[in-house]
């Protein structure tokens, strides 16, 4: 397996004393920062920045892991770190160590916040030097999704072996928060006002008890909706219970990727085992639709067992207009633009594996991971087609977008 390359301790010890980045509340200057795609690439431990003013081009490749000595060393001394670090590189990272999942910018554009699976924590890397300004331990082994808040002050961070969100400051990482979650808290979203977190646990996907009838052994598997200020659960839903009031029986309690749509009363989630999503009225608390999707012909009479970490699909986003979903079919290889009024739907063939769908900031496009191909498309959602293909690194899978500086920024033009 090839390492990640090391940068020596003196860097390290030079990247704890800088300064913290400015606020991120603190006003930003007229055009002082430019929208920017962030593409984490998992087992390379980095991340591509592609600005989308310029055709997509690629700017700059960040390093994630530039401490990766000092964490080795930390995780070899100890051996209970040791042992879940190797479980993690075979369970859940198919022989791969994870070092990016999620991340996310600050709204100066000045830093970079992401969470390392394997590492089991999450950093804030100054853009403009490539060092690591906070390091925040989350609970338990691993880290996995995030989310930011809409002031870009707060980000929820999954500790996955912990069964708690964690919520840290963005300008300096200490924790300010925390709720409960079910068995491998997973997937979040913040309301677009602010006041609530959406989230929800996914359970053992690493254990090869799959089959309906052992589906207790996944564990507790919930859907939350946490107030954001107080971090209290408001509601907790099993979704495998709802499914089979509507009719649709055996279906898992995980929810995976999910979107909100505009208002907020109804919900769209992909769950485990399921190719296809789910439509949830959060007012009714009920589900009303459940859209089919295709399956590949080699997948039809695949044994759950050797489903991706129980995803059938995984990756789901809206457009901002909130008439149309980008799906990623995990397994099948595809993605797919659907009506959200008929369930109509295009399917577009851009590689191999796709992990995630991103709405771009404007709302007229979907960004899809392709980890299985190491690139990532650009998705139209109203033609419905690929418009743009970029190159990235080893096994993206999240996609967000975010600022830079735009001095910054000219400088990676300019190089």
């Amino acid at each position: 397996m090839r390492k990640p390359s090391a940068i020596a301790v003196v860097v390290l010890a030079l990247a704890a004393t800088s300064a913290f980045p400015a606020p991120a509340t603190a006003p930003v200057k007229h055009r002082a920062v430019r929208n920017a795609v962030f593409v984490g690439n998992n087992w390379d431990g980095t991340a591509d920045v592609i600005y989308p003013r310029r055709n997509y081009k690629r700017v700059a490749r960040i390093n994630i892991i530039p401490d990766i000595d000092e964490r080795m060393l930390e995780i070899a001394s100890n051996p209970e770190r040791l042992a879940y670090f190797l479980a993690i590189r075979e369970a859940v990272g198919e022989g791969h160590d994870q070092f990016v999942d999620d991340m996310f910018t600050t709204k100066d554009g000045r830093l970079l916040i992401v969470s390392r699976p394997s590492l089991a924590d999450v950093v804030g890397i100054r853009l403009n030097t490539g060092k690591i300004v906070w390091r925040t331990p989350v609970e338990g082994q691993r880290s996995d999704h995030m989310a930011i808040s809409p002031n870009g002050t707060r980000v929820a961070v999954s500790a996955s072996t912990g069964n708690v969100v964690q919520i840290l400051d963005t300008r300096t990482g200490k924790e300010v928060g925390r709720f409960p979650s079910g068995d491998s808290p997973h997937e979040n979203n913040y309301s677009a006002d602010g006041k609530l977190i959406y989230h929800a646990s996914i359970g053992r996907v690493y254990t090869p008890t799959d089959q309906p009838e052992a589906d207790t052994s996944k564990g507790e598997r919930w859907f939350e909706i946490v107030n954001a200020k107080t971090y209290k659960v408001q509601r907790k839903i099993d979704m495998g219970e709802k499914l089979d009031e509507a009719g649709y029986p055996n279906m898992s309690s995980a929810v995976r990727p999910m979107a909100l749509a505009p208002g907020e009363r109804f919900i769209y989630f992909q769950v485990s085992f399921f190719h296809g999503f789910v439509e949830y009225d959060l007012k009714r608390d009920k589900v009303t639709r459940v859209a089919n999707m295709p399956i590949a012909q080699d997948v039809q009479d695949m044994p759950r067992e050797e489903y991706l970490l129980d995803s059938a699909h995984h990756g789901l986003a809206m457009n901002g207009r909130g008439t149309r979903l980008c799906v990623a079919g995990t397994m099948s290889d595809y993605a797919a633009i659907v009506s959200r009024k008929s369930f109509h739907y295009k399917l577009i063939h851009g590689g191999k594996k796709p992990y995630w769908s991103t709405t771009s900031r404007n709302g007229r496009n979907c960004y899809v991971s392709w980890s299985g191909s190491d690139r990532i498309s650009v998705i139209s959602y109203r033609k419905r087609k690929e418009i743009a293909r970029i190159p990235v690194g080893d096994h993206p899978q999240r996609i967000r977008s975010g600022n830079v500086r735009t001095s910054w920024l000219r400088e990676q033009l300019q190089s």
